[in-house]
């Protein structure tokens, strides 16, 4: 199964935000390339906020080019099999963490938002940190930061409040 009909199958498969979520699969049925970031009309983008609930934290990036306290996430890419494994591949890489694991249950939710590059159509999921985990900053970010979760809406923007609740919500 291909990336994209992976993408089309976990979307179809979610169950909240339906107009949001009918935006996506309209995007993907009329733009063969919506996965990727080539396609200058928007992309399928995948993201991962990562979670220590033992912790009661969530790891933000503050994001070289947004200039902004995001979660892990960014572009699919050729190797990424499902959108759960590139979330999973860009929670890796931008955090540094070895060993996360998703939350069961597929995206916890969707997010669309114009970016300097096009329209990202991010299916965000959670990714639970082991423990005692130890971050480390890639070159995408500049700097990364544990966040109590009642820290959050003072240095996020309302999508990230928004992912921490739903992402509680499923805890």
């Amino acid at each position: 199964m291909s990336l994209f009909d992976d993408a089309v199958l976990v979307l179809k498969g979610y169950e909240d935000q339906e107009e949001l979520r009918q935006t996506y699969l309209d995007h993907l049925a009329t733009h063969p390339d919506g996965m990727w970031k080539a396609c200058g009309d928007g992309h399928i983008t995948a993201s991962a906020l990562v979670i220590d609930p033992s912790r009661g934290q969530v790891l933000l990036t503050l994001h070289k080019k947004l200039q902004m306290w995001l979660q892990m996430g960014g572009h699919c890419e050729p190797v990424d099999e499902t959108l759960a494994a590139a979330a999973l591949r860009e929670g890796t890489e931008e955090s540094g963490i070895g060993g996360l694991t998703l939350l069961p249950g597929g995206p916890v939710r969707l997010d669309r938002h114009h970016t300097p590059c096009a329209w990202h159509l991010d299916v965000q999921y959670a990714a639970l940190a082991p423990a005692g985990a130890v971050e480390a900053i890639s070159d995408e970010s500049l700097d990364l930061r544990w966040y109590a979760y009642d820290e959050v809406a003072g240095v996020a923007d309302e999508s990230v409040v928004q992912l921490l609740e739903a992402t509680r919500a499923r805890l």
